[in-house]
């Protein structure tokens, strides 16, 4: 068994959409999946890339991927990498692909002099979070996740010119 781990390109689109349809379904979260594939496609290719995805191979077949971009920590002055989506197919698990991808992008942040790598993992996701610690991880339950969207971030927006 070969593992491989390589940058997507835009021929792979409609793999990074299914991948990221299959872990809407494994997170329990598919209701929320809402986007259009031609507008995924020009925020990871076009001129300006939003975010960038791995794509892990097995045996020359595509069985996993990570989408990443950059966040920027002011306390250490210096970037990390965020990881949004970690997702392998349920038949490639226990192969090492998941540790894989993770250690190409902690390679990443080595190259890059990133602070670190982040991620966030659902509360009752215990296999995932058990892996993650596994490979030196730490839950950083002290912090709380905020966010604004839909019509609380228009409403929010509206107020900026006042």
């Amino acid at each position: 068994m070969t593992l491989s781990i390589r940058p997507a390109t835009p021929v792979d689109l409609p793999l990074i959409a299914q991948f990221i349809r299959d872990l809407a379904d494994y997170e329990k979260l598919a209701h929320e999946v809402r986007f259009d594939e031609t507008k995924l496609g020009e925020k990871l290719f076009g001129p300006r890339p939003y975010a960038e995805v791995l794509i892990g191979e097995i045996d020359g077949q595509a069985q996993g991927f990570a989408l990443f971009f950059h966040n920027f920590s002011t306390f250490e002055g210096k970037p990390g990498i965020y990881l949004e989506d970690l997702f392998v197919r349920p038949e490639a698990r226990g192969s090492g692909l998941g540790k894989a991808l993770l250690a190409h992008l902690a390679k990443l942040c080595v190259e890059r002099d990133c602070a670190r790598l982040e991620w966030w993992v659902l509360d009752w996701n215990t296999p995932s979070i058990g892996f993650y610690q596994s490979l030196g991880a730490k839950l950083m339950d002290e912090w709380t996740v905020m966010r604004v969207d839909g019509a609380a971030l228009t409403g929010l927006a509206a107020t900026a010119d006042r």
